[in-house]
């Protein structure tokens, strides 16, 4: 179950930054305010898993599954480079959040 609780909060740090570009800078005051309700709600379910996981895991887990989300967010809907090498890093990063969770008893 924490784990679930770490992807959500993942994935709502990707909803939380793709908002934020949505905002053009906090100008746009309704994707400015779901940014802020986004990533409060990270926050949340990121101290839920910080229960029970080890920070550095958690934490770890909790960017690379923000980092790597925005990169496809990116590559998907904003049209942002597909290179190789670019892919290549984005799945050291997936591996490496997969990893962490194969390593950590919970």
């Amino acid at each position: 179950m924490v784990w679930f609780v770490l992807l959500m909060a993942g994935l709502m740090e990707v909803i939380s930054v793709t908002l934020l570009k949505l905002s053009d800078g906090l100008k746009k005051k309704g994707m400015a305010l779901l940014f802020a309700l986004a990533m409060l709600m990270s926050f949340i379910l990121l101290s839920w898993a910080l229960q029970t996981l080890p920070l550095g895991t958690a934490y770890a887990v909790w960017t690379g599954i923000g980092a790597a989300g925005s990169i496809l967010v990116g590559m998907l809907f904003f049209h942002e480079s597909r290179d190789g090498w670019r892919l290549f890093f984005l799945s050291i990063v997936i591996i490496g959040v997969m990893g962490l969770k194969l390593t950590t008893s919970s």
